[in-house]
């Protein structure tokens, strides 16, 4: 999967570590300031790209997901989400961005379609695309063959009804 492309190693690493640390600073603002710790459940929609948390039955918070890509866990790969064509549009919000700052810089992890996982290796990818994007917050959601990642956006307290 590499094209060969220049890749310019600590300059990367300059971009992965100022990218990590916000995307901490933000991760851990977003839990404390919704309160997404505790008995919280959540539901979630690639169709409409929209997040909510709940707690008791009742919605407090809605967010909207951009999906950065997905781990298949039988072939051990990473698949961007820009490269995925079985996504709907409307999760891929403005992922090409990524490829394209990638593009720009000659990064060509954010340019290949796809990699062979290495944990750190997506978790420099999720943290960049997190910064590159201004995500509020990461999300990831695991299933039996795969893990799905996304970054979080707009979120917006929703006021109880009395």
């Amino acid at each position: 999967m590499d094209d060969g492309s220049r890749h310019d190693h600590s300059e990367w690493q300059e971009v992965v570590l100022a990218a990590r640390d916000r995307a901490r600073s933000r991760q851990a603002r977003m839990v404390e300031r919704f309160g997404l710790s505790g008995d919280v459940q959540y539901h979630w929609s690639m169709d409409d790209a929209q997040i909510t948390w709940s707690r008791d039955g009742k919605v407090f918070l809605t967010g909207r997901l951009t999906m950065i890509g997905s781990v298949s866990l039988a072939r051990r790969t990473w698949l961007w989400s820009w490269a995925n064509e079985s996504l709907p549009r409307s999760v891929l919000g403005d992922i090409d961005r990524v490829r394209q700052f990638g593009e720009e810089n000659d990064y060509p992890v954010l340019q290949w379609q796809g990699f062979d996982h290495h944990l750190e290796l997506v978790a420099e990818a999720r943290m960049v695309a997190a910064s590159v994007l201004d995500a509020e917050g990461l999300w990831a959601e695991s299933t039996d063959d795969a893990q799905l990642h996304f970054l979080v956006h707009d979120l917006a307290s929703v006021a109880e009804h009395r």
